[in-house]
């Protein structure tokens, strides 16, 4: 597959001066960049909002063992 790419003089001008330092041609160097920073096409896994619930620090959650101890949610 061959796709077509306009680029800004600046980019190119970078992608031909790391070609040149490393003996390889633009081309291959954009092929490079390309993979090195495309997203990859797995689903990623959303994180849902009530995932920290009882995360926080000033919460019971420290102290849990006592509370239930002193009878928290007996009737």
């Amino acid at each position: 597959m061959s796709i077509t790419v306009d680029l800004p003089p600046d980019v190119v001008r970078r992608l031909e001066t790391a070609a040149a330092a490393r003996g390889l041609t633009l081309e291959e160097v954009a092929v490079e960049v390309l993979a090195e920073h495309a997203p990859d096409a797995s689903p990623r896994r959303r994180r849902l909002p009530f995932g920290d619930v009882g995360a926080s620090a000033a919460g019971i959650t420290d102290r849990i063992d006592d509370v239930l101890a002193d009878g928290f949610g007996r009737d």
